[in-house]
């Protein structure tokens, strides 16, 4: 509680203390008696901040047992970031590898044409080649 808040609640217990003296004698019976039942449900001080320690961690689905998983539990993020490194060198090592293919396939192409010399010296030799891959 802060400050006001207490002030408030001190304030409305002087209000109800002025006219207590004014309550009949049945009303305050009927409030001392529900005052003493509250007191005897009232739980101790510290029973409201009583934690259970957390002794292990376990998998779900698992009962019982001493099952050590710590090594698992450390392999949950590297394992994942293992499997996507190697699939991207994989997807590289392919893609590299058609590219020379598409190379090689383009070189003996011009290789095993006979087409004279001034041909490949001509400005649109390349647009000869982009037919003949048609």
């Amino acid at each position: 509680m802060n400050t006001e808040e207490l002030n408030f609640a001190y304030k409305v217990r002087h209000a109800l203390n002025e006219q207590l003296d004014d309550l009949p004698p049945a009303t305050t019976d009927r409030l001392a008696k529900a005052r003493q039942m509250a007191l005897a449900r009232k739980k101790p001080d510290g029973a409201a901040r009583r934690t259970a320690p957390v002794v292990r961690s376990e998998l779900a689905g698992v009962q019982g047992g001493n099952w050590s998983f710590s090594w698992f539990n450390r392999m949950g993020v590297a394992l994942p970031l293992l499997v996507l490194v190697a699939g991207l060198i994989g997807i590289y090592q392919y893609e590299q590898q058609e590219h020379i293919a598409e190379i090689a396939e383009l070189d003996a192409a011009v290789l095993s044409d006979e087409l004279p010399l001034s041909a490949y010296l001509d400005h649109g030799f390349n647009a000869y080649l982009n037919q003949s891959e048609q």
